[in-house]
């Protein structure tokens, strides 16, 4: 049972829904538009204790300037894209192929291997922080770009298989058997046939599984430390003095990491609404 369309709701509801969605609207950019003025402000407006009034003085170009060129924030940056498009080409790559083999395939025992695939998606990530440390460190593989790279493919495989699995049973089959009936090699199905009708779906998951990895800040943190490795997120809190925090230079940061997600989201945007509403309005 879905709920009914607003526009064909009672008038009553209607003027609540309109009352209330700018409401929701201001309250869910509130944080944002003050990150947005934390950044414009003098470091003295901080020490002041003008913390929610406007700026005592415009101070943007000169914060932003100091978090590009006199601070660590580019090393951040591109060690957050070594680390995000790595993770993001393998991990929806790797999906498109067990999701074609779990898929297409009836096989003893596929409902248990995809169950396998999934239920790692309900492991708490505080619970698995010890052992994936410990083991990180005896690969040899801590506070290296690689090492985040291939736990982060591990563990969005599993999502990303639920997704394009479930994407591929949707599909016509009957191209696959006509393609088999022609005698076309099963790769060669998967390449020319499958491949091609996924790409609404590799979109949006890309998008997902960028702004995922490129705002993680727990897994960042716990295997990762200094400069050569951290990516942006943790690299933020490098504007932490010893006695307090530049809350101005942290806000700009802050901005500068969350621009390529909103780069990446309008740039794939019909992609990906593409993706999530194919067969939506399927009988």
């Amino acid at each position: 049972m879905f709920p009914a369309p607003i526009q064909k709701s009672s008038r009553a509801w209607q003027l609540t829904y309109q009352g209330l969605l700018p409401l929701a609207l201001l309250m869910w950019l509130a944080p944002l538009v003050a990150v947005a003025i934390f950044s414009m402000k003098p470091d003295s407006d901080f020490t002041t204790g003008n913390y929610w009034g406007l700026p005592s003085s415009f101070e943007g170009f000169s914060n932003y300037g100091r978090v590009f060129f006199e601070s660590d924030m580019p090393r951040y940056l591109l060690n957050s894209v070594f680390i995000t498009v790595p993770t993001v080409i393998g991990a929806v790559g790797l999906s498109c192929m067990t999701g074609f083999a779990l898929g297409v395939y009836r096989f003893r025992g596929n409902l248990w291997i995809f169950f396998m695939f999934v239920a790692g998606n309900f492991v708490p990530f505080q619970i698995l922080m010890v052992p994936v440390r410990d083991l990180t460190l005896q690969m040899g593989l801590y506070n290296t770009i690689t090492g985040l790279v291939l736990f982060h493919i591990a563990f969005q495989t599993g999502f990303c298989t639920l997704f394009m699995r479930n994407f591929i049973r949707a599909l016509p089959f009957a191209l696959i058997e006509a393609a088999r009936v022609e005698g076309v090699a099963e790769w060669r199905i998967f390449w020319y046939v499958v491949l091609p009708l996924m790409r609404p779906a590799i979109a949006a998951l890309s998008v997902l599984i960028f702004t995922f990895i490129w705002n993680d800040y727990f897994w960042a943190v716990v295997l990762t430390q200094g400069v050569e490795s951290q990516p942006v997120t943790a690299g933020i809190t490098s504007f932490n003095a010893q006695y307090r925090a530049a809350y101005h230079l942290m806000s700009a940061g802050s901005i500068v990491a969350a621009l390529p997600p909103v780069f990446m989201f309008f740039l794939m945007q019909r992609h990906f609404i593409a993706g999530l509403t194919l067969g939506a309005t399927k009988g």
